[in-house]
């Protein structure tokens, strides 16, 4: 029996424990339906636990901007099934495109100039760039096709503390009535993604995560 599903309403969150090689068809339609209908979803990546929702959820994005604590310059990252939408979102040479292509799916995220197709509150405010990544994670990937299109993320950090969660029944407890949905997807690490810049005239390493990215700041 499936909980009625009002989002945000002070119900306690829902929890799929989804095979982290395998995932379950059924399991991840009914969380995509929840992130449709407005929820606000953890999920496993490739590098640790993330929070989002739909682009277009204006609420949702400020339930997570509460659950992080962060202001509004705090950068949200697109999360893709591949680089199929990168034009929609982000402006790219060839040169560039070639060393995303290269590296996705990945533990990375990609600092792009942001198309105007991106809503500015998901925009660096001063500098118009997007965040960008394609994970390698099973589950992650099962939910972005079946959505078809990007979700808007970060990773789960909680205030006061500075590496991500990892243990989904720990995150229920804690954001039960924050959030809808966590996924349980097992232990996907501690590190969060490698971060690197491609607005400038070089690459540019912002953040050193879980990715490798000599190659990519070597071109």
């Amino acid at each position: 029996i499936r909980e009625s599903h009002r989002p945000g309403a002070g119900t306690m969150a829902q929890f799929f424990s989804i095979h982290p090689e395998d995932p379950q068809r059924r399991l991840v339609r009914q969380a995509v339906e929840i992130v449709r209908g407005g929820g606000v979803v953890v999920y496993p990546t490739d590098s640790a636990y993330a929070i989002a929702c739909r682009l277009e959820n204006k609420d949702g994005l400020e339930r997570i901007r509460r659950v992080r604590q962060v202001d509004k310059d705090h950068n949200f990252t697109l999360v893709c099934p591949d680089l199929s939408v990168l034009a929609n979102y982000a402006r790219v040479d060839n040169t560039v495109f070639r060393l995303l292509k290269a590296h996705t799916p990945g533990p990375f995220t990609f600092i792009l100039p942001a198309t105007r197709e991106v809503p500015r509150r998901l925009m660096h405010p001063k500098r118009r760039t997007i965040g960008l990544r394609v994970p390698e994670n099973a589950i992650a990937r099962a939910l972005l096709e079946e959505l078809g299109e990007p979700l808007m993320s970060c990773t789960l950090i909680l205030p006061g503390r500075e590496l991500p969660e990892t243990e989904p029944w720990e995150i229920r407890e804690t954001l039960e009535h924050q959030v809808d949905l966590v996924i349980d997807g097992g232990f996907c690490g501690l590190e969060p993604t490698t971060v690197i810049d491609f607005t400038g005239p070089e690459p540019e390493l912002v953040r050193q995560g879980r990715g490798d990215a000599t190659a990519m700041l070597a071109a």
